[in-house]
């Protein structure tokens, strides 16, 4: 905590302020008490953002949205002016760290009885939210402090209204509104999101809290790949207590209607007393008493200038008392900024960065310098590499984010007839004539262990839609494409079953079945499933045998331009008989239009053919 300058207020409403804890894109945060002696947390707004009505009604609708909530289990507002001509809100303090810094940092998993008092805790607060009409839409780990009475849920900034909320999880620039690892299906899939989206979230905030991992991994085999397991996959609850299995897997059911409400899940557990370990209760209890001797100085002074001799760190009466206030509430900071992160939407809305918060120390201005990426460079672009747009044999994509020279600022997808290769490029220059990546990373690899990380490639914009990328001696046309957790065209969704040739007739046809089921998703996850089945034949002879072969294959998503472009598929050996083979083949998608009807034509990349033909199950 700093102490207040001239610039600043000593007074806001009825709050006295006891020093600035940061300031961030949106406004400044300072300690403050109450004339009761309650410490709170005051997010002032920004002069030129006050100015702006959209961003008023904005401010006003997010503060409401928490003054409904009332603080049952969460971070109550203690006052507010959004009308003010400098808008402020005051938030209680909430003095303890957050349940991702005491699992992953300081004390590990914590015990059974723990977590079922964590569960009963937060599904209360959860009760609370949704009684108000709201979904919180990030409940994870980082955004939920324990303290010695109990958890609390922070950081309303993307919370919303249920009657409102059309946009399921993404912004209107189609970016994911949540955290990848503690979101829902229906938050992955961009559906309209309900109060059963948080419950599932809770269901991975608990089995976080008693294993010490997340249920559906990280994203060090990338985000998509961990979207995609949220969505299809079953949770990874190894080590999970048996007394806690039925309570975690009922909230991490795949189907929104059968998972419990807050309500039922807070009636079902008991919470024990004391609700966490005796070390870690009394480790909270000296945070608390810390933050109470805080009293700062109301009264705001230009810092003095060392006499001659004397550096900052000289001892000295004043000095030393200082530093000790500072140090008793530095471990506290982060945990106050935390709290006030209320209205992170706005900002995300505002500075184009979703997952900024407002409790953000950093000055956004100094974090945007060290961006390099011209806007022009942003999102997704794809292109050929051999083959013409109609008939790819190579294709190549690339997604640019904001990042500084040595940043991983490229994801970049390369499928050619018998293989995917994904991975993360080091940002090495970019200037508004050109960017430039070097060393990659291999991230993913169809078949395992095929690739090898990407060459040195260079972009250079020729329009707002067209990139011209080379690597080495290769060279290609790279346009627009689209990215995100849904990237998948309507058309294509859904359950496709093949379509017969009309110039064969076999009277064993019955016999044989070819479908393929596509479903929504990002970029670098296996969307796209082929199933067959066919008579049992010897293989010696060609006889037919009594019984039929079902195979399964699964395919990565590797473009989504004008073609849906697949990696090579692989057999999905649950379900699949032990004759299966896989095809080996990358292929692209398309959508034909024949008699009124629309076509699925499943075209391969490694050679030249007719496509297969697949119409979609009423």
């Amino acid at each position: 905590m700093e102490p207040l300058s001239g610039e600043d207020p000593v007074q806001i409403g009825p709050f006295r302020l006891l020093g600035r804890l940061g300031s961030g894109g949106m406004g400044r945060v300072y300690l403050a008490r109450s004339a009761g002696g309650r410490t709170v947390a005051v997010k002032v707004v920004h002069a030129e953002l006050a100015a702006q009505d959209q961003f008023r009604r904005r401010f006003a609708r997010e503060v409401a949205a928490l003054e409904k909530v009332g603080g049952a289990g969460t971070t109550p507002v203690l006052g507010a002016d959004t009308a003010a001509e400098a808008p402020w809100v005051a938030i209680g303090y909430v003095a303890g760290p957050s349940l991702r810094t005491v699992v992953g940092d300081e004390y590990g998993p914590l015990p059974a009885a723990s977590v079922r008092s964590l569960a009963v805790g937060l599904a209360r607060a959860l009760e609370h939210i949704h009684a108000a009409g709201l979904v919180h839409r990030d409940l994870k780990p980082a955004n939920i402090l324990l303290t010695v009475d109990g958890p609390r849920i922070i950081d309303f900034g993307i919370a919303r209204a249920v009657d409102t909320v059309t946009d399921g999880g993404l912004t209107t620039t189609g970016a994911v509104v949540g955290s990848p690892g503690f979101m829902s299906p229906e938050q992955v899939r961009g559906e309209r999101l309900t109060a059963a989206s948080d419950v599932f979230c809770l269901g991975s905030v608990l089995a976080y809290a008693a294993t010490g991992r997340a249920p559906f991994g990280t994203a060090d085999s990338g985000v998509h790949a961990m979207m995609f397991r949220i969505a299809h996959d079953e949770p990874d609850l190894t080590g999970l207590p048996a007394e806690l299995d039925d309570l975690v897997r009922d909230c991490l059911a795949k189907d929104p209607a059968a998972r419990p409400t807050a309500a039922g899940l807070a009636a079902r557990v008991e919470a024990a007393d004391p609700w966490l370990p005796a070390g870690l209760l009394a480790q909270l209890g000296r945070m608390a008493a810390r933050l109470l001797d805080e009293d700062g100085d109301p009264t705001p002074t230009p810092t003095p200038a060392p006499t001659p001799g004397e550096t900052t760190s000289a001892p000295g009466a004043a000095r030393p008392a200082k530093r000790r206030r500072r140090a008793a509430v530095a471990a506290a900071t982060a945990l106050v900024l935390a709290a006030t992160g209320t209205v992170a939407y706005v900002l995300a809305e505002r500075s184009g960065k979703p997952g900024a918060t407002a409790g953000d120390t950093g000055d956004t201005k100094a974090g945007a310098s060290r961006n390099i990426v011209p806007a022009a460079y942003l999102g997704a672009w794809e292109g050929v590499l051999r083959g013409t747009d109609t008939a790819p044999y190579e294709t190549a994509r690339i997604e640019i984010t904001e990042g500084a020279r040595g940043d991983k600022a490229g994801i970049y997808v390369h499928v050619g007839g018998e293989r995917l290769c994904m991975g993360r490029s080091t940002l090495v220059s970019a200037d508004e004539d050109a960017i430039v990546f070097g060393e990659s990373d291999v991230t993913t690899s169809v078949p395992a262990r095929r690739c090898t990380p990407a060459a040195h490639q260079k972009l250079t914009v020729r329009s707002p839609d067209v990139l011209e990328w080379s690597s080495g001696a290769a060279t290609a046309t790279f346009r627009k494409a689209r990215s995100g957790p849904a990237v998948v065209p309507e058309a294509f969704l859904g359950h496709w079953k093949d379509v017969p040739n009309p110039d064969v007739s076999d009277p064993q046809q019955d016999l044989y079945s070819h479908e393929v089921i596509i479903t929504q998703g990002p970029v670098g996850a296996p969307l796209v499933r082929f199933e067959q089945s066919f008579p049992r034949t010897d293989e010696e002879t060609g006889e037919v045998l009594s019984g039929t072969v079902n195979c399964a294959e699964t395919a990565v998503l590797g473009g989504a331009g004008n073609l849906l472009v697949l990696g090579p598929a692989t057999v999905d050996a649950a379900a699949s008989d032990r004759e299966c083979t896989a095809s080996g083949s990358s292929n692209n998608l398309r959508i034909q239009r024949v008699q009124g009807k629309d076509r699925l034509l499943v075209y391969g990349m490694n050679a030249d053919g007719e496509p297969g033909e697949f119409s979609k199950e009423n």
